[in-house]
């Protein structure tokens, strides 16, 4: 039976969990509803000080979507019921394309369309925060908007040939030259990024309204991340791909092997797959054990990644790392009970606690304050800075706390 020490421990992270997600929903209840023009502000300075004039990105309302929806379920806090369907109201006004399907990339701060790409990435996105909405509340048309997505890539940008999902089409759907994400990004044509939240997408829509198109679609994509994405040797995952999935990776991303580590778990679960679940829990773990071994840093943290071709760590923290690093490592534990990770989990929350989160403004720098001499700081609100990472891991480690400790005194 666990002993009392360990539970007092993991119920202290679940109350400072529960602290964190309500400072993060408040912070963006306050700061970020655009009363000029609707939906929420596409950019917040630091200072919480808003950029009227920014654009709105897709990624940032359907994260803010998917966070308000599972926050005000979390909390059961109307207030927050309300901000969800201001940003679902404001998806399927501006984002949502009648005439082609799916949504757009970028909008100017009035709503008008500046970017009409259909990156899977950003529809998968769509389709995550949907099935937020439809599980908080039961409305049919989010259901059906979230299934015509998933009918989309499933037409559109899934390789029936090659398998795996294309990076991104034109408005109309139709092949593009630059594909990129980001201008950080490879210009390739298969990313692990896009398959992670796909992957996760799927997966939410499959809990709410599983078929046979999404226990297909769910199980292939599974079986990509084991035969293609997961490089089984080194524990990492390949990053960049050509359509044949030749591999064009010059890094190692400790967040999204962290990352990956529990969302894949997560996917196993509610497809239900037995074999599958057990062919790749292994998986799961070595994925957390690589990072743990590999990519922890002076001041407890997680690496944002390895440069393969240069041999050495990236030392700067984003936010985002680690936030799935706390979620990824708390579910490894669950899974293994090896001890030895929770100092880890410890360590990651301190160095938040110390160089994420502001003290002064709220909520938390995109990047550690130990790291900002060498950069500027960055937006606190904009299109790669929504609530979903750090809020999901508030809750996220919440749930996982109630798992441990129910599994814990299920067994005796």
């Amino acid at each position: 039976m666990m002993n009392q020490t360990l539970s007092t421990r993991l119920l202290s992270w679940q109350k400072s969990a529960h602290q964190e997600a309500e400072a993060i929903a408040d912070w963006w209840a306050n700061y970020t509803v655009d009363e000029h023009h609707g939906g929420f502000y596409g950019e917040v300075g630091r200072n919480n000080v808003p950029v009227i004039e920014s654009e709105k990105c897709i990624i940032q309302n359907t994260r803010i979507l998917w966070f308000f929806a599972e926050y005000a379920l979390f909390s059961g806090s109307e207030r927050y019921q309300k901000l969800a369907t201001r940003a679902y109201q404001y998806l399927l006004q501006y984002f949502d394309d009648p005439q082609h399907g799916g949504v757009v990339w970028m909008l100017d701060h009035q709503g008008k369309v500046t970017d009409s790409k259909k990156q899977t990435y950003a529809i998968s996105f769509a389709i995550y925060a949907l099935s937020a909405y439809y599980k908080l509340t039961a409305d049919p048309q989010a259901l059906s908007k979230a299934q015509d997505y998933f009918s989309l890539l499933e037409k559109h940008a899934r390789d029936y040939l090659q398998v795996g999902y294309i990076e991104a089409l034109s408005q109309d759907w139709q092949p593009m030259d630059d594909v990129r994400l980001s201008d950080k990004d490879d210009n390739l044509p298969k990313t692990m990024n896009t398959h992670l939240h796909v992957l996760e997408a799927y997966t939410a829509l499959h809990v709410v309204a599983p078929t046979e198109q999404t226990t297909e679609a769910l199980a292939n994509l599974v079986d990509i991340f084991n035969d293609k994405i997961i490089d089984h040797k080194s524990g990492h995952l390949r990053l960049f791909m050509e359509m044949d999935w030749t591999d064009k990776s010059t890094l190692w991303s400790y967040g999204h092997d962290i990352e990956c580590s529990w969302l894949l778990f997560e996917a196993l679960e509610a497809l239900g797959d037995q074999t599958r679940l057990e062919q790749l829990t292994p998986v799961v773990l070595k994925l957390a054990d690589t990072t743990f071994k590999e990519g922890i840093g002076q001041h407890g943290q997680v690496f944002d990644q390895y440069d393969r071709v240069g041999k050495f760590n990236h030392p700067e923290s984003h936010w985002w790392v680690q936030a799935e690093a706390m979620v990824g490592f708390l579910n490894a534990f669950y899974l293994n009970g090896e001890e030895a990770l929770l100092p880890l989990y410890e360590g990651i929350w301190q160095f938040i606690c110390n160089f994420h989160k502001d003290v002064e403004f709220g909520e938390w720098h995109w990047l550690a304050t130990v790291d900002q001499p060498n950069h500027p700081p960055v937006y606190k609100a904009g299109g790669w800075k929504a609530p979903y990472h750090n809020g999901r891991a508030m809750m996220e480690v919440s749930k996982l706390v109630d798992r441990i400790l129910n599994t814990t005194h299920n067994q005796h």
